[in-house]
Parts: structure tokens; C-alpha cells; sequence
């Protein structure tokens, strides 16, 4: 039997960078899963990367005041074993940035991106995309009229699915439950105002993970999508990429 390498605080904060190998991260997940006390301190912090992440590629530059609480939200999150290097490097980014003087691809590592071709999206993306699709045929029929109605507690009593809170203005145009590779779904259809019309897709893909979200074109649409224990989820539009995650992070900060 292959012995597995103890989890150190190096590979939680490996992990939280997205800078583990897919056999390393699987470990890391299992450990997780078996101690929900720092899977839950993993997910606080990889919420405050996103902030910050979403602070440094936002459109415009990010004010100084915010710059810096965002970094010391960051070291207060990151109090459970980080090393100083690490927060060392992204304030100094921080700090950079506030002054104007980093240029785009000096922080390439805090923005979305489109997933690396040599690691593939999971498999719920499909289902995802083909949910999308069917609602997007629905509503080009008159005998098939949306259902603008749905509780949020139902679906989940119903599914274990747990939806995050949507924003205030967001309209649900449409939900349902669709059928997918791993059971039961939940695809909504969000009127977002100036994000234009999502669908927000959720499911339970059978295994336990603390994903941050990350972003994937298919079939001519834009997908944002991520990860909180045991369900997965993907926000889904047509619009630009980087407003795309922006949406999707405050989504799953609402899930914490």
C-alpha cells in the first residue's frame, strides 16, 4: 500500500494557491474531508484571496485604503500557518499595485484565467452547459413558460443542494431540476441587472472539495465555477470573463 506524505501547513497553503499537482491536491481533499475545523479555515482563506484577487483585477485600480485592508484581512486569515514569504509577496503586489506601477502580467496569478488545457474542467461543467442550453430552448416556446418561483429550502430539502444568496437585484426568471451525471441538479435563470441574464447551475458531483472558482469557455459561453464541500456550482453567461468570476466570488463568499 502507497504511504501517503503527512499534510503539512505547506500543502494547505499550496493548495489555496492552486499550485499542488492533481495527485497531491486529491490527498490534500481527503484530509479535508476528514477534518472539516481547517476545511473550514482553508475556505475562509482562500475567500480572502479572492477579495483580494478581485481587488488587484477589478476594473480601475483599487484605492489604497482598500488595498490595505484587504492585506490585512489577508494575514489575519492566513494566522493559521502561512509562511511571512508568502503575505510578503502578495503585499508587496498590493502595494505596487495601489501606486499604478504593476502592469497586468506582473499579477497574472491573482486574476481568472481561463483553465490550462492540461488540467481539464470537471465533469458537472457539461451537464452545467447542457442545462443552460435546454433553458435557453424553453424560452423561446410558448407552452413551455418559465417558473420564476422557487424556494431556496425546498430545493435543498429535497436535494442537499445549498444555494448561495443572490444579490440584491438579481430576479430569478427560472428554476428547475435537471437530471445530470451525478443525480439531481439545479439550474436558475438570474436577471443580473447590468450582468445581463445568468444561469446558475448547481450539483452534488459526489466528492468533496474546497475549489476556488475558476473559468472555462464552452460551446461559446463563459463558465465560472467552484467549489464549497460537497456541492459544486457554475455561473454561466455570454458577457466578459473577468465580470463572469467577479459575479461567481460573490456568490461563494455567501456560502462561507
Amino acid at each position: 500500500m502507497k504511504t501517503i506524505d503527512p499534510i503539512i501547513d505547506g500543502d494547505l497553503d499550496a493548495y489555496v494557491d492552486g499550485e499542488l499537482t492533481v495527485a497531491r491536491r486529491v490527498e490534500v481533499e481527503s484530509y479535508l474531508s476528514e477534518h472539516p475545523e481547517i476545511a473550514a479555515k482553508v475556505m475562509a482563506d482562500m475567500c480572502i484571496r479572492g477579495e483580494l484577487r478581485m481587488a488587484l483585477a477589478g476594473e480601475g485600480l483599487a484605492a489604497k485604503a482598500e488595498t490595505r485592508e484587504a492585506a490585512r484581512r489577508l494575514e489575519r486569515g492566513l494566522a493559521y500557518g502561512r509562511v511571512l514569504s508568502s503575505f510578503q509577496r502578495v503585499a508587496a503586489v498590493a502595494m505596487l499595485m495601489a501606486t499604478g506601477w504593476v502592469a497586468h502580467t506582473s499579477f497574472g496569478a491573482f486574476t481568472a484565467r481561463e483553465v490550462n488545457a492540461s488540467v481539464p474542467a470537471p465533469a458537472f461543467i457539461d451537464d452545467a452547459v447542457r442545462a443552460y442550453q435546454a433553458t435557453t430552448v424553453r424560452g423561446t416556446m410558448t407552452s413551455q413558460p418559465l417558473q420564476a418561483g422557487y424556494n431556496p429550502e425546498e430545493i435543498r430539502a429535497a436535494t442537499a443542494i445549498v444555494l448561495p444568496e443572490l444579490p440584491e437585484g438579481w430576479r430569478v426568471t427560472d428554476a428547475q431540476v435537471y437530471p445530470s451525471e451525478f443525480g439531481p441538479s439545479v439550474e436558475m435563470t438570474v436577471d443580473a441587472g447590468e450582468g445581463g441574464h445568468l444561469s446558475l447551475f448547481a450539483v452534488r458531483p459526489g466528492s468533496f472539495a474546497v475549489q476556488k472558482v475558476s473559468h472555462v469557455k464552452r460551446d461559446d459561453v463563459q463558465a465560472a465555477y467552484w467549489q464549497i464541500g460537497e456541492v459544486a456550482y457554475a455561473l454561466i453567461g455570454n458577457g466578459k470573463a473577468a465580470q463572469l468570476d467577479g459575479e461567481a466570488e460573490k456568490l461563494a463568499r455567501t456560502l462561507y
